[in-house]
């Protein structure tokens, strides 16, 4: 009799079954959050389940696929993209302005090319037209093997690492009557949410913003390093096939209800018409519910249903002749920028801000607008006093686009970068190949609720108990202005808190005073320097052992330490010397704070030896190699040196493979990689 996984004994039988068990599951619930938009279960159970197969692929390297959830995290960059050549050429499609335009530039051209009468009715396929990327997707007998971009409509690139750690998108096709070559054409987009929240990250690190939701999918998809493009939360929507092997459809909406069977993306919206009135009136209801929408359209998409009247209609140089796309009116309006407000975010970053007359825009009345950065206004010669051109993107922030300088009067007012910062009225600096202006004191109100809630939180300094709602109320009673005063609090504070009890301060307390002997890894990585994440932090504390010597690095001593490099040199050394950050970390001193330096493996049968991963690991995942050498003593760097000992590579290494050979540093594969850990 066969045994049930839980009742399989033997640890490997178990482990494959419940991974093969765990690959299922998280799929399903990818489709039912990414897809349906209908998840079955929380965040939390779904990490958890996600955390049981990554802690399963630990123990067993050999059972980690390229289908398994935990590869879509990206991978290091691989260099330039190569190009892929289009079974069938990606058109581009003609455009209208209005719904007359689609009666008269596809509804009666599909008719005199048909020989159909006026009146006769042509079935079509309405979706939204989504402000994205498109991006063609190849799957051989089930599996994704290949994604590239439009580019010229022959010929794009090879984007497959990247799409892979897009969770929407199907590595392996489900369902029945799977085609042994599905080509599927869609739009890779970019959450109007997720959008904001990549902009503010980026303000807050010195770069530019993206224009609007379509760059920044672009921009994360054509990132070289897919590891970026992972840690964006880009989706895509489905509309097309291109060439199909072993199943026929006889028109769009048949293809797209298979295509949703096989677990792909396509977009609930999709609509089939029996005529030209139907696609009209989709048109007008697209454009009424477009600011409800959570993703940017900038129109509609109508097609002849039927891929027989495709055929017979054919195409032109660019574009097909049995679809249009028919775009909504601009959402922009005239106003005056009346003042501007410095607005300082969580890391210090001083945005402009428009003060704008309230004018209404597509039904809602704008009277702020982002000014981006203080490059930009100087680009645009934004002043005080200006007419402006504003325009609104769905439930993005809405930016000033331009000057109407004809307007001018002479009597507008220049906007100048502030010296000193509006709320705590330290130094604003600069740091080279920024855009950002930045006020670097740790104490700036703006900054000390995020600050603190870093300082607090698992990875850092690990307060038990120290969360959002505590660190609300904190605040709200005065009694912390830095982090240096949680080591202040005493049991009547947190008594004065609602629903506090006498052993959750005592708890609080406690875990207080146990975090005064953190390790310095963890200290560092608390400060929340610019650019200093776990790994830096790490890097630090072994480089230099103590705080002390930390705080009196030069710029050159903290370029030498391993994968730092003149920009994060460069904002360390600036923390560091920055008057109130000394203050604070003297007061954190005082108060007890004793960070201690983790100690590097010494020793070890890897000692000394520097390794570099490159091209995609199959085995084992790119962290789970890294803990393994730096158990045995060895250093995992990012870049191929005379330095380096070793280069594993994986499939399709690029160039840190061709410079390894060039310098005649040691290639490993992944088999001889865990030979050589066996044999240590």
């Amino acid at each position: 009799m066969q045994l049930s996984l839980l009742e399989t004994t033997d640890p490997r039988l178990y482990a494959e079954n419940r991974v093969n068990e765990l690959h299922a599951l998280l799929h399903h619930h990818n489709q039912c959050y990414y897809q349906r938009d209908a998840p079955e279960i929380s965040d939390a159970e779904y990490d958890e389940l996600f955390r049981e197969l990554l802690a399963l692929e630990e123990s067993y390297p050999d059972l980690v696929t390229t289908e398994s959830p935990t590869q879509r995290v990206g991978v290091a960059p691989f260099g330039r993209f190569r190009t892929v050549t289009h079974r069938l050429p990606m058109l581009s499609l003609e455009n209208a302005l209005n719904d007359n335009e689609i009666r008269v530039k596809l509804d009666m051209r599909v008719k005199k090319e048909l020989g159909l009468a006026e009146t006769a009715a042509v079935a079509y396929m309405c979706e939204p037209k989504m402000d994205g990327l498109a991006i063609e997707l190849i799957y051989l007998e089930g599996a994704l093997t290949v994604a590239s971009t439009r580019g010229d409509g022959v010929t794009g690139e090879d984007v497959t690492r990247n799409i892979r750690t897009l969770r929407g998108v199907p590595l392996r096709l489900t369902g029945t009557d799977v085609p042994k070559l599905l080509e599927v054409r869609g739009e890779v987009y970019l959450s109007l949410d997720a959008f904001q929240k990549i902009n503010r990250e980026r303000e807050e690190n010195g770069d530019a913003p993206f224009a609007n939701p379509r760059n920044a999918a672009a921009g994360s998809l054509r990132q070289l390093d897919s590891r970026v493009t992972a840690g964006r939360p880009l989706s895509m929507y489905c509309y097309a096939p291109g060439m199909v092997e072993g199943v026929q459809f006889l028109s769009q909406y048949e293809f797209l209800n298979a295509a949703a069977g096989w677990g792909l993306p396509v977009n609930p919206l999709i609509r089939r018409v029996v005529n030209v009135d139907g696609a009209v009136a989709y048109y007008n209801e697209m454009q009424e519910i477009r600011e409800s929408l959570p993703y940017e359209i900038d129109g509609t998409v109508i097609k002849v249903d039927s891929f027989q009247l495709q055929r017979e209609l054919g195409e032109k140089s660019r574009s097909p002749l049995w679809a249009i796309a028919c775009k909504f009116p601009p959402r922009q309006a005239e106003t005056v920028l009346e003042n501007v407000l410095l607005s300082v975010g969580r890391t210090g970053v001083i945005t402009p801000v428009a003060l704008l007359k309230a004018v209404d825009i597509s039904g809602v009345t704008v009277s702020r607008a982002t000014l981006h950065n203080w490059d930009e206004l100087a680009a645009k010669d934004i002043r005080i006093g200006d007419r402006v051109i504003v325009e609104r993107a769905g439930d993005v922030i809405p930016a000033v686009v331009r000057v109407v300088t004809e307007c001018r009067s002479g009597a507008e007012k220049a906007v100048l970068p502030p010296e000193t910062c509006p709320e705590c009225g330290s130094v604003v600096v600069r740091i080279a190949d920024e855009v950002a202006l930045r006020c670097m004191g740790i104490s700036c109100p703006p900054q000390i609720r995020e600050s603190i809630k870093h300082f607090a939180s698992r990875a850092a300094m690990d307060i038990e108990g120290l969360g959002e709602k505590v660190v609300e109320q904190l605040l709200s009673l005065g009694l912390v202005h830095t982090v240096a005063d949680l080591y202040c609090l005493t049991k009547d504070d947190f008594m004065r808190f609602e629903r506090m009890g006498d052993k959750l301060a005592s708890n609080l307390l406690a875990a207080l005073e146990a975090s005064k002997t953190c390790d310095m890894a963890r200290f560092i990585y608390a400060l929340g320097i610019r650019h200093v994440g776990e790994r830096t932090a790490k890097a630090l504390a072994q480089a230099f052992g103590s705080i002390e010597y930390l705080e009196k690095a030069s710029v050159g001593e903290l370029i030498s330490v391993r994968d730092i490099g003149a920009t994060v040199a460069a904002s360390i050394f600036t923390f560091f010397n920055n008057p109130d950050n000394q203050k604070v970390i003297a007061l954190l001193r005082a108060r007890g704070v004793s960070p201690k330096s983790v100690a590097k493996t010494v020793g070890g049968r890897l000692s000394g030896k520097n390794f570099v991963f490159t091209g995609t690991l199959t085995r084992f995942s790119r962290e789970y190699a890294r803990k393994l050498v730096e158990d045995l003593g060895g250093n995992v760097v990012g870049s191929v040196s005379k330095k380096t000992d070793y280069v594993v590579a994986g499939e399709e290494a690029g160039s840190k493979l061709a410079k390894a050979r060039t310098l005649g540093i040691a290639v490993l594969g992944e088999e001889e990689f865990l030979n050589m850990l066996e044999a240590t």
